[in-house]
């Protein structure tokens, strides 16, 4: 009887110091948690990396340290480089993106942080895919429908580099009109719904936030884009420029604006009369 009677008391003890040593290690891990938030807020990517490992090393189940783990992967990533370390980042990154969206798959974050990867690492399609999952949530996000835009443009860009060099051509950003009656059918083919599209998302964008100057800059560009397709109808070129010229203008007006508010910002908000 004595022994069966220490039984239970044996088994509660044992709960109580794994409870403790469970407690301990989740303190250890926001610690560790803070000290990573710390180096990435002064851009010490690495070192954050390895705070958020540690945390989620102590506290397997750390939610918010896989996302900040995630984040920091991202924010090494480079742009447009194609290197096996980089990418790998990105993998990193991504996966971590998607652990988050496997629990949730509304989340708005995660989703703009896979659209940014897919975007830097130049996997236009997926970028767009995941910008448009953002819209769907979020309606009014300028961010998302520049994206969209840009990727657009990137890719009308492309096209058409392609198609005029077959005439021998480099882009003259005015309608190309020297270009074949032939390489202009291939661009309307190939450019029409990538610049249609385009303008679409950045009006939108631009509805949104009536001073995005990055997104009328590109309004700008992808306009010319449209001037190419005019395929000898001049009158429909030139307004096409017209239009390009318009939006170029105004983001520089904005880009004033926004400077402007920018340094009265910095300024604590007091302006001289």
């Amino acid at each position: 009887m004595k022994l069966t009677a220490r039984i239970p008391v044996t088994a509660a003890l044992l709960a109580l110091m794994l409870s403790s040593v469970t407690g301990c290690n989740r303190l250890k891990a926001r610690d560790q948690l803070t000290k990573g938030v710390q180096a990435f807020k002064n851009a010490r990517y690495e070192e954050a990396v390895n705070h958020f490992q540690t945390a989620i090393e102590l506290d397997p189940g750390y939610e918010q340290a896989k996302l900040y783990l995630a984040t920091a992967y991202s924010y090494q990533v480079v742009p447009n480089l194609d290197t096996p370390e980089n990418l790998a980042l990105a993998q990193k990154a991504m996966d971590g993106f998607q652990a988050v969206l496997a629990k949730d798959p509304n989340d708005v974050g995660a989703l703009k942080q896979i659209a940014s990867i897919n975007f830097n690492t130049k996997k236009f399609e997926l970028a767009k895919e995941y910008q448009k999952k953002v819209i769907a949530l979020d309606s009014n996000d300028a961010e998302a429908h520049y994206t969209i835009g840009v990727v657009d443009w990137i890719q009308a860009y492309k096209n058409a580099q392609t198609i005029l060099a077959a005439d021998g051509l480099t882009d003259d950003g005015n309608g190309n009109v020297k270009m074949s009656k032939a390489s202009c059918q291939k661009l309307k083919d190939a450019n029409t719904a990538l610049v249609t599209e385009g303008l679409q998302y950045l009006q939108k964008a631009v509805e949104v936030n009536k001073t995005y100057d990055d997104a009328m800059q590109y309004l700008n560009l992808t306009y010319r884009r449209q001037a190419d397709l005019e395929c000898g109808n001049d009158s429909a070129r030139k307004d096409d420029l017209a239009k390009a010229d318009e939006w170029s203008q105004k983001a520089m007006g904005a880009r004033k604006e926004n400077e402007k508010k920018k340094e009265e910002k910095t300024q604590g908000g007091v302006t001289m009369q």
